[in-house]
């Protein structure tokens, strides 16, 4: 295996796919940061959920808000719908994996939250009915996507898309993102 090789061509594409995210997400980026704060600033909390790697990402932007990104401050209100394994193993075997997120929406979320959905396809069912389970209980139903958005286009807005199908590109974006996201919250809940 030729590393240098692969070393280049991995920062390549990851260059060239930070270079086209900065300039096509910034109006959904700010309308999600300013409808955050407001929910925020209402009695609400961020709710993170998806699948795999996505899983990990909502565990750890979940961790950023509670405890801090940048700094000591309070709390920002979240949580991630990945971590109960009592709770994802019995929606799971009971309700079917496509309820994972549903179900606990409806359980701990109310009009006030808002609910990213975090996903490299948008396509996966549990995604989906996700963001439907918050749209219906009235949640900001947000999400972060890859390419086109996938099923996910129809159903979360903001939607803030990588411009890219490769799924560690969209990942590594998505953490960038999720960390630009915990960011201006942190800023403009708890000024320095």
């Amino acid at each position: 295996m030729d590393i240098d090789r692969l070393y280049d061509r991995e920062f390549d594409a990851h260059g060239a796919v930070w270079a086209a995210t900065r300039h096509a997400i910034r109006q959904p980026f700010a309308r999600l940061v300013e409808a955050t704060l407001a929910r925020l600033n209402g009695g609400g909390k961020v709710v993170f959920f998806g699948n795999g790697g996505s899983a990990a990402d909502a565990q750890h932007l979940a961790a950023e808000c509670v405890v801090r990104y940048r700094r000591d401050r309070a709390p920002i209100p979240a949580l991630a719908l990945t971590t109960d394994t009592s709770v994802l193993t019995a929606v799971g075997n009971d309700l079917g994996f496509e309820r994972v997120f549903a179900r606990q929406i409806e359980a701990v979320c109310r009009p006030a939250d808002v609910c990213v959905a975090l996903s490299t396809s948008g396509n996966s069912e549990n995604v989906i009915q996700g963001l439907a389970a918050a749209r219906a209980i009235g949640c900001l139903a947000a999400g972060f996507g890859g390419g086109g958005g996938g099923r996910m286009a129809a159903s979360a807005d903001p939607l803030i898309l990588v411009p890219s199908t490769d799924t560690p590109r969209i990942q590594e974006m998505h953490a960038l993102i999720g960390h630009m996201l915990c960011a201006a919250l942190e800023r403009e809940l708890n000024p320095p």
